[in-house]
């Protein structure tokens, strides 16, 4: 996780969803960062100024006329550890492109040396329009991370892309950025924006849990979260892939941006829809982040079972779910497979051990293994373990968020899908 403490400024672009910045602003002060608010003139039409000061405890204005003795429109920008722009319009997109610093946000903009997070926000027409994907490209090649629009209802009857992501994944993706940051600091290597390596790969991601029906109204299942799942969808589409994430049971606040989501909901639901695609799409990459239920119940009941009547039941009879991922990778030998081993570890093995057991029984090109139990990695914000390569490397993963994990898997999927053509 990123560390406390930083400097994060918000710009706040003129459009409906500009009230949506307050609440990315409230995500990083919970989570312990100074913030300043930016807003462009236009923006604030739409939010006051009175509501980002309340909410920072900092001066927030458009103009570069304010705070003239701090010189805040260089001291701002040059102090910033990252810089989100939360809506970013039409019309910021194409002034930040051009270098434009007519006022205290792009001139901001120009100063920062640090990560950028652009999340745009408009009609799908403006956004599909080729000017605007021009200036998405240049700010992308410049080192601006561009983050791809949801798709849902805009501003009034009308839907499709360009609805501004919900201000939890936009904090999310920030904070990732920021922990990249601090890696690489840490690594003494220059600080970068989200890669686009992914860029005309299509790959599909499971998560969160199966359940496995006893009646219309019991199943068994597990504790997944999907978490785990959802960020690596969401990073990936971040990266420039085109993403289906096959979504079981789940806790998640939002769904990714930029990603088609299709909800499955038992193992062997899970696993037709996944081979369905695969015999009908041109697939490079299947991330099989999914708590797939090992059992299922040997049969499910048309009502339900009560206790104390005839249909109450003194056992369950379990039968073995199909393995999903050793399936897909003897079925699809040039697919491209990335597995996850969530292990509790017993009294003979160590998680990792079993991990590398498992990794020999899938025969899966990476496989993330990762120790889980009570208040262990289901349901939390952070994950750890070894990735494990088929070229024998165990590469271990310090506890960081999802959204790190997610980046680290996507860091070696991508160099083993560069060998190949997309």
């Amino acid at each position: 996780m990123a560390q406390a403490g930083k400097n994060i400024v918000v710009g706040v672009g003129g459009g409906i969803a500009a009230y949506k910045a307050c609440m990315v602003i409230r995500e990083f002060t919970k989570a312990g960062h100074t913030v300043t608010a930016i807003p462009t003139a236009a923006a604030e039409s739409f939010i006051g100024t009175a509501t980002l000061e309340a909410l920072t405890g900092q001066p927030a204005t458009s103009s570069v006329f304010t705070g003239i003795p701090q010189v805040r429109h260089v001291s701002v920008g040059s102090a910033a550890d990252l810089v989100v722009v939360a809506p970013t319009t039409a019309d910021l997109l194409s002034r930040i492109a051009a270098g434009a610093a007519n006022d205290m946000l792009t001139t901001t903009l120009l100063m920062a040396t640090c990560p950028v997070l652009l999340a745009p926000a408009m009609h799908t027409q403006m956004w599909e329009n080729s000017l605007v994907q021009r200036n998405v490209a240049t700010l992308r090649e410049h080192g601006y991370t561009v983050m791809e629009p949801a798709v849902g209802r805009l501003t009034g009857p009308d839907s499709g892309a360009g609805r501004l992501p919900e201000p939890h994944e936009i904090a999310d993706m920030a904070l990732a950025l920021l922990e990249e940051q601090e890696l690489a600091t840490a690594r003494s290597v220059p600080a970068t924006a989200m890669p686009r390596d992914l860029t005309g790969r299509y790959i599909i991601v499971t998560a969160g849990g199966t359940r496995e029906a006893l009646d219309p109204v019991r199943y068994l299942g597990n504790n997944s979260s999907g978490q785990q799942g959802a960020a690596l969808a969401a990073c990936a589409a971040q990266r420039g892939a085109h993403v289906t994430l096959l979504l079981g049971a789940h806790d998640l606040p939002y769904l990714p941006a930029g990603v088609h989501v299709e909800p499955v909901t038992s193992a062997l639901h899970l696993h037709h829809t996944l081979t369905a695609l695969l015999d009908t799409h041109p697939v490079d990459a299947v991330i099989m982040a999914a708590a797939v239920a090992d059992f299922r119940p040997t049969s499910t009941a048309d009502t339900k079972l009560k206790k104390g009547t005839s249909s109450e039941p003194s056992s369950i009879a379990l039968t073995r779910n199909p393995d999903i991922l050793a399936d897909i990778v003897t079925r699809y030998p040039h697919l491209t497979t990335v597995g996850f081993a969530a292990e509790t570890g017993d009294s003979d093995h160590t998680v990792l051990q079993l991990g590398r057991e498992k990794f020999a029984r899938k025969g899966c090109h990476l496989l993330m293994v990762n120790e889980v139990g009570f208040d262990t990695t289901f349901g939390q914000p952070t994950n750890a373990g070894w990735l494990l390569g088929r070229d024998g490397a165990e590469t271990r993963i310090p506890r960081m968020s999802k959204r790190g994990v997610a980046m680290r898997i996507l860091d070696q999927l991508s160099t083993l899908l560069a060998t190949q053509e997309p």
